[in-house]
Order: structure tokens, then C-alpha cells, then sequence
């Protein structure tokens, strides 16, 4: 039984300093921008959700470009100049 009560004393003093921690995040630079900030509406979230997944899909097709080029691109170039 002692291994557990120093498990739970253990725990007790985390859940203390990590309190303590959060205590003062929203008294610093960025303490304004926290009491402005709200849920997003349904419609804005599914703006952002349709944004990101734009970007998503680019980030990754210019990838898959530029593995491309370099994967059968200078074959192909090589070829239509010999």
C-alpha cells in the first residue's frame, strides 16, 4: 500500500504544478487575445475545415510534382531531345 499512496501523492504534485502553471497564461502578452477568443461558429469552422483541406491537398500535389519530375522527369526530357 505505501507504493501507492506515493504513486497518488506523485500525481497530486503534478496535477498541483501544472494548476500553477495555467494560473498566469492568461495574464502575459497574449492575455487579451484569450478573453476575445470564442467557440467558432458552425459555418466559420466549416470554412476553415474546407481552407485547410485545400491545403492539404495542394501541399501534397506539389509533392507528389516534384517526385514526379525528379522521379521520371529528366527521363522524359533526356528522351525528347535525343
Amino acid at each position: 500500500m505505501p507504493e501507492i499512496k506515493e504513486i497518488v501523492d506523485k500525481s497530486w504534485d503534478l496535477q498541483r504544478k501544472i494548476e500553477e502553471r495555467t494560473k498566469h497564461v492568461g495574464k502575459g502578452k497574449y492575455g487579451r487575445v484569450l478573453k476575445m477568443a470564442r467557440k467558432p461558429s458552425g459555418e466559420e469552422y466549416l470554412k476553415i475545415t474546407q481552407i485547410v483541406a485545400i491545403g492539404l491537398l495542394l501541399m501534397g500535389g506539389l509533392g507528389f510534382l516534384i517526385y514526379w519530375i525528379f522521379e521520371y522527369g529528366a527521363d522524359m526530357l533526356i528522351g525528347a531531345f535525343t
